[in-house]
């Protein structure tokens, strides 16, 4: 999997950056890991892939001077020129309203990103692609509160118990293992490659699923972003078009990540064709 860590040595210039699952009002989301990530980032775009805030399990929100800052960071990069276009999730899908509005982030439901190498990929947050009943508001709200639980669970137990940080608790075992089941499988990213190739498009950038992965399926690209709960990952696109996956990591140094392969450019036809960004 092509990546590269990114900590508080390196800095790096990119033409677009890709986020997805802040889940920020959650308990388990890290604001200051996201606001230590983003002060290492420029970025003449910046795409929010959904699940940017957590505002639909109906319990506690949590909130702090980290939420604000990272919110703040945002606001001042569009003010400084930046595009942020922001792409909602099942998380907080009330900002799919047609009336929902951020001030100076752009929201679509999903939409075309042209690379710098002319290739197109398709961009949504990809709960779209779910099985029906995990479209349901119930479902969405009873995840949220099963994983509030098990988060509460795995933080009693690093307390209480001699386990380091970089070890898996049985409480996130269980997160993870619930994580793979709401992929289906292959299904998940089998919906998202087969809707990226109706559109006539080289590939498709989600999140939703907290499985970071950018690779090449039947010929067509599949990257996730990965989420700020778990993986702290991104994927960032430099200015010749080629995309990677950036690791979070302040403990290790920087090393030059591995871009995908050039692949020719498919023509502009297809279902999304009038949506390029």
């Amino acid at each position: 999997m092509p990546s590269s860590p990114a900590g508080t040595d390196a800095r790096q210039t990119l033409r677009s950056l890709f986020l997805s699952d802040l889940h920020l009002g959650a308990r388990a989301s890290r604001p200051a890991q996201v606001l230590e990530f983003l002060r290492d980032i420029e970025a003449e775009t910046i795409y929010l892939v959904g699940d940017i805030f957590d505002i639909w399990h109906g319990g506690r929100i949590h909130w702090s001077d980290s939420h604000e800052a990272v919110l703040a960071d945002l606001r001042a990069r569009a003010t400084d020129g930046a595009r942020i276009v922001y792409l909602p999730g099942n998380h907080d899908s009330a900002m799919r309203a047609p009336d929902a509005k951020v001030e100076g982030w752009e929201l679509r439901e999903a939409m075309v990103h042209k690379a710098a190498d002319g290739r197109r990929y398709l961009v949504m947050h990809g709960d779209q692609c779910d099985p029906r009943f995990l479209r349901w508001h119930f479902m969405t709200r009873l995840g949220s509160r099963l994983d509030a639980m098990l988060r509460q669970i795995d933080d009693w137990h690093r307390r209480n118990a001699t386990l380091d940080r970089h070890s898996r608790s049985p409480a996130q075992r269980v997160i993870d293992r619930a994580n793979r089941v709401m992929a289906m499988g292959d299904r998940f990213e089998n919906r998202l490659t087969t809707l990226a190739r109706a559109a006539g498009v080289a590939g498709v950038i989600c999140g939703h699923s907290h499985k970071p992965a950018l690779r090449q399926r039947d010929g067509i690209m599949y990257a996730n972003c990965g989420d700020w709960i778990d993986s702290l990952t991104a994927l960032g696109e430099d200015r010749q078009g080629r995309m990677r996956l950036i690791e979070y990591s302040p403990e290790r140094a920087r090393t030059p990540a591995r871009p995908l392969p050039p692949q020719q450019a498919p023509n502009d036809s297809g279902a999304l064709a009038g949506g390029i960004a």
